[in-house]
Order: structure tokens, then sequence, then C-alpha cells
């Protein structure tokens, strides 16, 4: 990108060969993409319950279940018919938004997930907003102090602190912040989410180690584009400092932070399954952890479709952003 974004965003794509509108091509070829992965995801949490060793009717029921109450149980969770049945009718059932019964429970999966995924959904996006408060000012701010090889002690101090932050594990760092803050200072609950001060630790824990590397990321970023020519200009037409790092520098540097920050935010949906049985915070995280432990498959099944089509989606929106930024290197690649 080597002009604002302004002026890249109205640039019209140039249409294709035969005619096809660039968006259009990127959409469907973007869309197709999304399907695929999405069937790849079901189809493995479909044979996830039936790769892993053991019975899980039987280890819902226990060793010494008789041997017709363990058929019956079978039967009515449809687990007798044929694998190819069982793969058609599991995927005609999330159509209509059924995803079977806990073995354990004999509740409804889709009314464990509707219950547990609000909390879990709280305190990612939680973590991202902290993560976007603070990375982006920071690494903007270390950008213009330590331009041109200014503050070298500061830089030094700032790479230092970034990379501890971001190699530390969060069950570690949320340890580490409930012995402190919650057991020597009582500062915060130690776990669960009965009060909004519940929220402030696993959300830190969350938030610390994406925060030290988008700030780095943003930093590298916003420092190459100051050196762009089309910056030295705007500098040349003596616009405001501020005007120029706010509509000229921080927009042409979201590019390849945004493409970064995809694998970034899945490995912070990753992260909310250690965080909740750190705090015992009543998410999805919690709830997987519980039924792999009863070899509850069924919940199992469901909680990591969750996941997984969570982290497709934020996929899918980084590079529908990333197209509305640049348009004309996204698009034009599809």
């Amino acid at each position: 990108m080597t002009s604002t974004t302004a002026e890249t965003v109205a640039a019209p794509a140039p249409a294709s060969r035969a005619g096809i509108s660039p968006w259009l091509t990127f959409v469907v070829r973007r869309g197709g993409q999304f399907i695929v992965s999405l069937w790849v995801l079901i189809t493995a949490a479909f044979l996830m319950i039936h790769l892993v060793p053991g019975d899980p009717v039987r280890a819902a029921l226990g060793m010494n279940a008789p041997a017709e109450l363990v058929e019956a149980r079978r039967a009515a969770l449809g687990l007798d018919q044929p694998l190819i049945v069982q793969y058609v009718n599991y995927f005609a059932n999330l159509f209509t938004g059924n995803l079977g019964v806990s073995t354990i429970t004999n509740e409804p999966v889709a009314h464990i997930i509707a219950t547990r995924f609000p909390a879990t959904l709280q305190l990612a996006l939680l973590a991202c907003l902290l993560v976007l408060l603070v990375a982006l000012p920071l690494g903007v701010t270390m950008a213009v102090v330590t331009r041109g090889g200014r503050r070298r002690g500061l830089e030094l101090t700032f790479a230092v602190i970034c990379v501890v932050f971001a190699a530390i594990p969060e069950f570690l760092l949320g340890v580490g912040l409930v012995y402190i803050f919650a057991v020597n200072l009582d500062w915060f609950p130690i776990a669960g989410n009965d009060s909004p001060l519940a929220l402030v630790l696993p959300v830190v824990a969350l938030a610390v180690g994406p925060i030290a590397v988008f700030a780095r990321i943003i930093r590298v970023e916003v420092l190459s584009v100051l050196s762009q020519d089309f910056v030295r200009t705007a500098r040349a037409k003596r616009l405001a400092p501020r005007k120029i790092y706010i509509r000229h520098a921080v927009p042409n540097a979201m590019t390849a932070t945004l493409t970064l920050s995809g694998l970034l935010l899945s490995g912070m949906v990753a992260g909310t399954v250690l965080v909740e049985n750190i705090f015992a915070w009543p998410g999805l995280g919690t709830m997987i952890v519980q039924s792999i432990q009863s070899k509850d498959y069924p919940v199992v099944q469901a909680v990591v479709l969750v996941y997984g089509i969570g982290v497709l989606l934020v996929n899918l929106v980084i590079d529908i952003v990333l197209a509305l930024l640049d348009p004309r290197s996204t698009i034009r690649e599809s």
C-alpha cells in the first residue's frame, strides 16, 4: 500500500477479462473456502466420537450397566445405525439446530451451549476490546517516539517487555494474577462470575499476550509507513503531525496487522479454555473439560464446533476488512 487508505478504498477494483466483478470473484472464492472449511470441521467433529477409543455409552452408564440398558441407550442415540447413516443424520440435525443430547444428563446439547456461550463470548469480546484499546495507541506511540533510532533505551525496554509478556502462557499468567491480586491483595474474586470485578483477572490473562504481540507489530508497521514517500509528501505540505499519523500512517499500517490478527485471535479463542478453567468461569471452556472427563462426547462435539466456527468467522471477517482497506491487492489475488 503506497497511498492513503482513503485513496485506496475509493479506487475501483479493475474488472476481470471475462467482465466479472473482482468483488464477486472475491466473495465467491472466500465463501467457498468458508463452506469447505466448515464441512471439514463438521466431519472431524462427527468422526471424533467414533475415533476415540472406548464406548461413550458404556462410559456414561458405567462398566457394570446391564447390556440391555446399554443397547437401548445406543439405539436412542442412533449409535446402532451404520456410520454413513449417522453421518447424514448428523448433518440433517445440525441444519435444524439439533445437536443431540448429553449422554450424562440427557439434556439437549443446544440448551447446554445456549446457557454457557454468553459467558465465553463476554470474556472473549472484552479481551479483544482491551487488546485494541491498549495495543494500538501503545504501538503507534512507540513508533513515533522511537522513529529514526531515537530513544534506543526505551525501544529496547519496550521490546524486552513485549517478548516476556508474549512468552508467558495464559494459564501461568492466570495463576500468577490469582496469587497476587486475589489471594494476597484481595482486590478481585478468585473465581466465578458473581460480580463485574470477577471479569478483570480473566480478561487481563487473555489479553496480555496479544497486547504484547500486537503492539510490536503495529510499531514496526507504522515505522515502515512513516518512511514511505507519501508520508514525506504530507510532511512537505506541512500537515499537522497528528493528522499524518491518524489519517495516513495508522490506516496503512493496519493491513499487515490485520493479516496476523487472525492467528492471534484464533489463539485467544483457544486460550479461553485454559483461562476459564483457572477462574472457574461458567463458559464453554469449563464445559468442554468437564465433558471430556466424563466422556460426554455429544457435548464435546458441539463445543468443538462452536469454537471452530468462531475461528472461521473471525478469519472471514478479517479477510473482508482487509479487502475493504486494500481492495487493489486483496481482491486482485482472487
